[in-house]
C-alpha cells in the first residue's frame, strides 16, 4: 500500500469516526435564537459551519425581527415575540428533539420555549444570555447592573409609538456606539453588516416575569457559555446569573466579546459540538 493510499484510508476512516459520531447524538438538529435587535442573519457562520459538520440546522427570526414582516412596537408579549419559536417546535413530529440555543434576551425566550415543549428539547444551550429564575423578567436582570453599565445606558434609546406620556413600546440602541457594545472583538464587515440589520428591540416582553417550574423548564440539560470581553451583558451578570440557577456545564469563550458568532466563531462551533455530544453521568 503507497503512503497516499495510507492517507486517503486513514481520512476515509477519521470521516468515517466523525459521521458515526454524528448518528449516534441523542439529537443532531440545532435551533438558533438570536437575541434582541438581531434576527437569524447573525447565525450565518455558525449555520455554515455546523452545516459542514453534518448538523441540521434552523435559524429562527422572532416576532418584529430580521426579515419577519411585524411592528415592533405592536409586540404586547414575550407569547407574542416567541410565536415563530413556539410554532416551529409545535410542528416537530414525535420523539423529534432539537437543541436549542439562545444569544441575549434569545435566552429568555428559550427558556419560555422549554417550559412550553420541554419534551421536544434535548439541550439548551444559553451563550451570553438571560438565564432567569421564574418570576424574573429581563428587565430585572439587565437591573442588576444599570448603574455600572454606562455604555449600555448611553446606547439605548427608547421608542414611544403611542405617544410620550406612555409607557415605551421599543427600545433601540445608537448605531454609534453598536461597534463598542456589542462587537468590540468582531470584524468590521460584521459590524457593517448588524448596523443594516438590527430592528428594535420590543419592550413589553423584556418586562414579563417568567413562570418557570421544575417538571416542564427543570427537566432540560442546560449549559452556558461565557463571553469575558462582553460589554453589554459582563461577565459578573453572566456569573451572577450561573450561581443564581446553575446550568449543567459552563464554558468560557476567550476573547469574546457579546457576539461570539461573529468575534469567535470557530470557537464558538467547537463548542457546540461538544455540547451535542454530552451524554448523561
Amino acid at each position: 500500500m503507497t503512503t497516499a493510499e495510507m492517507s486517503t484510508n486513514c481520512t476515509f476512516e477519521l470521516l468515517l469516526r466523525w459521521d458515526l459520531s454524528i448518528d449516534d447524538l441523542e439529537t443532531k438538529h440545532f435551533v438558533l435564537v438570536h437575541g434582541g435587535g438581531f434576527g437569524a442573519w447573525c447565525w450565518y457562520k455558525t449555520i455554515a459551519h455546523l452545516e459542514e459538520g453534518g448538523f441540521r440546522v434552523d435559524a429562527i427570526d422572532l416576532t418584529g425581527s430580521g426579515i419577519h414582516s411585524f411592528d415592533t412596537n405592536s409586540i404586547m408579549s414575550l407569547f407574542e415575540y416567541v410565536k415563530p419559536l413556539a410554532s416551529f417546535l409545535e410542528k416537530l413530529g414525535d420523539g423529534e428533539k432539537v437543541i436549542l440555543v439562545g444569544h441575549d434576551f434569545g435566552g429568555a425566550c428559550v427558556s419560555y420555549a422549554m417550559e412550553l415543549f420541554p419534551a421536544k428539547i434535548a439541550k439548551a444551550v444559553f451563550i451570553a444570555a438571560a438565564m432567569l429564575t421564574t418570576g424574573q423578567s429581563t428587565l430585572d436582570m439587565f437591573s442588576q447592573q444599570a448603574d455600572s453599565n454606562d455604555l449600555m445606558r448611553s446606547a439605548q434609546i427608547f421608542l414611544y409609538a403611542n405617544g410620550n406620556d406612555q409607557p415605551p413600546t421599543a427600545i433601540d440602541l445608537d448605531k454609534a456606539l453598536l461597534k463598542d457594545l456589542l462587537f468590540n472583538q468582531s470584524p468590521s464587515k460584521d459590524v457593517a453588516l448588524a448596523s443594516v440589520s438590527m430592528r428594535p428591540i420590543p419592550f413589553a416582553p423584556v418586562l414579563e416575569k417568567l413562570s418557570l417550574s421544575d417538571k416542564n423548564y427543570g427537566s432540560v440539560r442546560r449549559f452556558y457559555i461565557e463571553t469575558p470581553e462582553d460589554h453589554a451583558i459582563p461577565l459578573s451578570l453572566q456569573e451572577s446569573m450561573v450561581n443564581a440557577n446553575p446550568p449543567e456545564r459552563v464554558f468560557r469563550l476567550k476573547g469574546s466579546d457579546h457576539s461570539p458568532f461573529f468575534s469567535k466563531p470557530q470557537a464558538l462551533h467547537k463548542l457546540l459540538v461538544e455540547i451535542s455530544k454530552i451524554r448523561l453521568a
